[in-house]
């Protein structure tokens, strides 16, 4: 059974288009591109874990650090690149975020939102850092080094004068979060959320 988010991802995918999944881990949404969509799916992967379940599935996948080797792509390589929970772990989530929009016509990015209600209650009510369903890690355990919040990305992104072409909330098993209408909303009730993003 798919992941929520990486069925919202392939939604977003046109079929046939050429794909680079950035931070791709073992290639399940690789799989469901090429499955689904008849994408032209590669993956770069800085895990050589990752990179050994991505060969072993028969996927095209290189071992690389999303905040270094981008800059080796040339320019609108791709039609789509994807970023999947990936942009809370990488070093620098601006230059990152510029690379995407330089490799491929539209981007899709996918984050936890560590604006959420419940990461707010658990914070404020416990005075530590909150362990969730979708950030299950304790802090010092967690990959994630620039916790971010729908709000966060949304302006960050705007800052780079990248436009927000669609922007789907999540929670739980659910896509299209109740409550979730607005970037606003969405910053207090999605757990996770999915961007699709052009260059104006």
């Amino acid at each position: 059974m798919a992941r929520i988010d990486h069925l919202v991802i392939a939604d977003m995918v046109p079929h046939g288009a050429k794909v680079l999944d950035v931070g791709c881990g073992d290639g399940a949404l690789l799989q469901l591109l090429q499955r689904e969509r008849n994408a032209k799916a590669r993956g770069l992967e800085i895990s050589q874990d990752g990179v050994n379940a991505c060969v072993a599935k028969g996927l095209s996948v290189v071992q690389g650090d999303a905040d270094k080797d981008l800059a080796f792509y040339p320019d609108r390589a791709f039609d789509v690149v994807i970023l999947s929970k990936t942009i809370q772990a990488v070093r620098n989530p601006k230059a990152v975020l510029r690379e995407l929009m330089r490799v491929a016509d539209r981007a899709i990015v996918s984050m936890p939102n560590f604006g959420h209600w419940r990461v707010r209650v658990g914070l404020l009510t416990t005075g530590r850092m909150p362990v969730t369903e979708t950030l299950p890690a304790s802090w010092h355990e967690s990959e994630n080094i620039h916790l971010c919040t729908v709000r966060d990305f949304a302006d960050l992104a705007a800052s780079l004068g990248i436009h927000l072409e669609r922007a789907v909330p999540i929670t739980g098993d659910a896509a299209g979060a109740p409550f979730a209408k607005s970037l606003w909303r969405a910053n207090l009730f999605a757990e996770d959320a999915v961007f699709l993003l052009a260059t104006r």
